[in-house]
């Protein structure tokens, strides 16, 4: 992530835009005339197949950019964007932000975010083939906690606009699944659930989980 300095004068440069919950905030195939600084809410990324399947890639918090690397390539976007939940972001026009980034020097930082990005999709993947499910839930749980930066706050983590489909793409199992393994944790009292809410009750503990292979 960059800098309190450098995220405040970056959003300096474009206009505050809200997305309401499950609006595309950039939309696949279009150009990368913009991209978009998150300064509030969850979103996700997913591809759009030519069969019309859905792949998903990430979920994005504050602090993070959106689109940047169309910008760059100048190519047009591979993957939607979604608000998960009210989303507020700072629309940045392409060229001001490109100049931005060499003013400051920060391609090598934005580079070295990418590769981050990067680790993090490889890591995705081992944990796919490698943990069982109750394990690669409760890691993309804690994921979403400092995503949506609740972490510091309190021992309960409040999560919300997540459906158990996407719960489910996110750690490579079924729907069904998902709600067994969210029964597991709910017995022992790590989580409490509701229609697109989940409440982690012992962050502590169910990082022991997250540990565990």
């Amino acid at each position: 992530m960059l800098s309190d300095e450098v995220w405040r004068d970056l959003r300096s440069q474009g206009v505050t835009r809200m997305f309401p919950e499950r609006s595309v905030m950039l939309r696949q195939g279009s150009p990368g005339t913009h991209l978009l600084a998150l300064t509030s809410g969850l979103a996700k990324v997913v591809c759009r197949e030519p069969s019309g399947a859905k792949t998903w890639l990430a979920f994005r918090g504050p602090g993070d950019l959106l689109g940047e690397v169309s910008v760059f390539n100048g190519t047009s976007r591979t993957a939607d964007v979604v608000a998960l939940t009210p989303c507020a972001a700072v629309v940045l026009d392409a060229e001001r932000f490109v100049r931005f980034v060499e003013e400051r020097g920060l391609v090598i930082h934005l580079m070295r975010q990418a590769l981050a990005r990067m680790r993090e999709s490889d890591l995705h993947r081992g944990e796919l083939q490698t943990l069982p499910l109750v394990v690669r839930l409760a890691r993309t749980l804690l994921r979403l906690a400092v995503l949506t930066d609740q972490m510091a706050q309190s021992n309960a983590v409040r999560l919300t606009g997540l459906n158990q489909e996407e719960v489910a793409q996110a750690i490579g199992v079924t729907r069904n699944a998902v709600i067994s393994g969210l029964g597991q944790l709910r017995a022992v009292g790590l989580v409490e659930t509701a229609r697109r809410v989940i409440v982690i009750r012992d962050v502590e503990a169910l990082r022991r989980w997250a540990a565990a292979d």
